[in-house]
């Protein structure tokens, strides 16, 4: 039987492996997990709650260190492990410096490459940074490459890249629909709309954020029944700027970073999303939620194309303007809800086996 092995280093990724994961032991393949220890506290209580336990943990990350030195120690470290775990297939998902490494690291040894999420592009390198060019590299580096939507697969044709799988939807959105399955979201107890915002994308430091912040008090003050949810990513670039920005508001609320579950949960209570996170573009269309991203591109314009997101960069005028139209125009809200979510069923995990079946016999 062909060992599998899955490579974790951020909490996104581990969202969106997990259900591979669990598809793949559902099959009774032989499956084994790597962290690196990218974002090992973030990722490990959701390991946990879908019952994954990792057979190697890595420690890459330290205080202060450049991009050139985390690749370098992925790297480093990888090597070892994989000569431990002699997989015949190495799945990595989405443009994180593990998945880059680890892609770069089983090529080095001449063992194949599952990329999931794979054909994202904004065709700018430097927006999002780094991840737009690890992408671009784990594309000429994978043996196999399964594309969440057909812009993505049209974008891996369009660069000739073999091994080319058909559209599988994207496994995040498999993630919230076994986790929301599993939990009911606590009910609502105020009448207040709530908008839940996360902002954390080192292009939206500065004044960026700044533009981002002073948007979100317009619309607050301008909707006494409106509150701001608001998890704040522990960067200190970030966390104090904003506790400066908004901390004195008093319908904003800072949390630390919520977990999966909670944060899944939040999102299903939420009345609108504002972000510049990849997965809760893909998360929210799926809960019917309208969507406004905080980027100036996107990889993820399906969204946009569909009419369940909108892009509305840092802007403070389009911010303002929009979010405000969202609370208040009930056929602008609804034409959110009315649209077809392009990132699928909530099925991804079992194309995602099913394009390796060949493979793995």
């Amino acid at each position: 039987m062909k060992k599998l092995l899955f490579c974790i280093g951020t909490r996104p990724e581990a969202i969106k492996l997990a259900p591979v994961i669990l598809e793949a032991k559902a099959r009774a393949r032989e499956t084994l997990i790597l962290t690196t220890g990218q974002h090992q506290d973030l990722l490990e209580p959701f390991l946990k709650w879908f019952g994954i336990v990792p057979d190697v943990r890595l420690e890459v990350l330290y205080p202060g260190q450049s991009l050139s030195e985390l690749t370098a120690r992925i790297l480093s470290e990888f090597q070892p492990a994989l000569a431990r775990l002699r997989p015949d297939l190495v799945l990595t998902q989405g443009d994180t410096t593990t998945a880059f490494g680890c892609s770069l690291g089983a090529f080095y040894e001449k063992i194949p490459v599952a990329h999931i999420e794979a054909g994202l592009r904004t065709h700018d390198p430097y927006s999002p940074f780094p991840e737009e060019m690890n992408r671009q590299l784990i594309g000429r580096l994978a043996t196999h490459h399964f594309p969440p939507t057909e812009a993505a697969r049209a974008n891996l044709l369009k660069e000739n890249i073999p091994g080319t799988k058909p559209v599988t939807g994207n496994t995040g959105v498999d993630a919230l629909r076994i986790t929301l399955e599993r939990v009911t979201p606590a009910k609502e107890t105020r009448p207040e709309k709530s908008i839940l915002m996360t902002c954390h994308r080192r292009e939206n430091h500065g004044a960026p954020l700044e533009r981002i912040c002073r948007a979100v008090r317009r619309v607050l003050d301008a909707n006494p029944d409106t509150v701001l949810v608001f998890p704040v990513h522990p960067n200190p670039n970030i966390k104090n700027r904003i506790d400066g920005l908004l901390g004195d508001h008093p319908r904003v609320r800072l949390v630390a970073p919520l977990g999966y579950v909670e944060f899944a949960s939040a999102m299903a209570r939420s009345t609108l999303l504002l972000t510049d996170s990849g997965g809760v573009q893909e998360e929210a269309p799926y809960l019917k939620k309208p969507i406004f991203v905080l980027r100036e591109s996107t990889e993820r314009p399906e969204g946009v194309d569909a009419g369940v997101a909108e892009l509305v960069g840092s802007d403070e005028e389009v911010i303002f303007s929009n979010v405000n139209r969202a609370l208040n125009d009930r056929d602008y809200y609804g034409s959110f809800q009315k649209a077809v979510s392009p990132y699928g069923d909530g099925f991804a995990s079992r194309r995602i086996l099913d394009g390796l079946e060949g493979t793995l016999a």
